[in-house]
């Protein structure tokens, strides 16, 4: 048996439609002005996302941090276990953000299975096996305390049935709203906890899948995972999935749940969408700089990270505007020269950040922090 879909109230709906409202226009933002820094942003927004997700898990990686090391960098500064589990979530995120469109798309045992390949097969053991249901009991520890268990799962014999229950749900079609099956399909999965390890994380990434599937947005405009990385949204998100109770108790109502999740996907629409004003604004003023400083405009795209990300790196500048190697590193180097970015590091492990001649308004612009609304007004204060 798995949790009922809760029925939304009137403010349910509204919230609702104001994250719709809010996912369009930024569709249409997007198609309608395509520009350069649309995909230095995407990039931003899979590293968050992966950021963000694995620190609820107690892996943390700087967002930068995790930019570099999927740009193929070496010499960043993270412990061999940050390093692993960053690229492996990686690997699993990128695959997920490649099923947003695919035609003849099937939830599946077997897809499930190999997507926690992908995010645990570097830990698997015969004890902790990744890639197929777990064969013993499960718990979430108390954070608090490891010696309580804040959650029992099901038990493992189960399991196979619950799990064939969910796919047969994620196949068919309610008539519930996208958003709202995304984070029932989150509920569901992390509940059962069919893994010894990972459970969490591949319940926010069905969310994520679920939601890139819907396909208003690009997959990696689509994910509520940075929002919940956040360490107050943290705590709050633990305190949600704990009132569900000790025990998988599907006979109940989720509401509370729905709510959280109707929060989170507002919140991080605005989030989403004060970047893309930011970056476009940051792009605008960059244009506006590059005639007078006799710039080449491509070198905007290394100046617009530094502004946006805090950092470039040489092999992302080649990257995002194809240039030899020689190219890049003569561009950079006059930027460095015209006091526009300064080197940290040595060698292959330099990046650079904003020089003394940065243009401040730029600087300005980037680094002005925007303001969230909270969606339900009784929450307030």
């Amino acid at each position: 048996m798995l949790y009922p879909t809760p029925t939304l109230t009137a403010v349910d709906q509204e919230v609702l439609a104001d994250v719709e409202a809010m996912r369009q226009a930024m569709r249409h933002q997007i198609r309608a002005n395509p520009a350069r820094w649309t995909h230095g942003l995407r990039k931003y927004l899979t590293a968050d996302t992966i950021a963000a997700s694995n620190s609820i898990e107690g892996f943390r990686v700087s967002t930068a941090d995790v930019q570099d090391l999927m740009d193929g960098e070496r010499d960043v500064e993270v412990s061999d276990e940050n390093r692993e589990e960053t690229l492996a979530y990686q690997r699993m995120m990128t695959y997920v953000q490649t099923l947003h469109d695919v035609t003849d798309f099937t939830y599946s045992k077997s897809l499930l299975n190999a997507l926690h390949w992908m995010l645990q097969g570097h830990r698997h053991t015969a004890r902790k096996p990744a890639g197929q249901w777990r064969g013993g009991p499960v718990y979430v520890t108390d954070p608090r305390d490891p010696g309580i268990a804040a959650y029992t799962a099901p038990p493992a014999i189960d399991v196979p049935g619950l799990m064939d229950e969910l796919v047969e749900w994620l196949n068919s079609d309610d008539g519930t709203h996208p958003l709202v099956r995304a984070a029932m399909a989150h509920l569901h999965l992390v509940s059962i906890h069919p893994w010894t390890d990972g459970n969490g994380r591949m319940s926010r990434s069905l969310q994520t899948l679920l939601i890139a599937r819907e396909g208003v947005l690009a997959p990696e405009f689509s994910s509520i995972e940075a929002w919940l990385g956040r360490p107050g949204n943290t705590w709050e998100y633990y305190k949600e999935l704990q009132r569900r109770g000790a025990t998988y108790r599907p006979d109940q109502d989720v509401s509370g749940w729905i709510r959280f999740n109707l929060t989170a996907y507002h919140q991080q629409a605005q989030t989403v969408r004060g970047r893309m004003d930011r970056s476009a604004a940051v792009w605008e003023v960059l244009l506006s700089f590059a005639g007078p400083a006799g710039l080449n405009e491509r070198v905007l795209s290394a100046l617009h990270d530094v502004a946006v990300v805090g950092r470039i790196r040489r092999a992302r500048y080649e990257q995002a505007e194809g240039l030899t190697l020689q190219q890049a590193q003569r561009d950079l180097r006059d930027l460095v020269t015209a006091g526009l970015l300064a080197p940290v590091g040595r060698t292959r492990a330099r990046y650079y950040t904003e020089g003394p001649g940065f243009p401040e308004r730029v600087l300005e612009v980037a680094r002005t922090p925007m303001t969230l609304s909270e969606p339900y007004p009784d929450a307030v204060g």
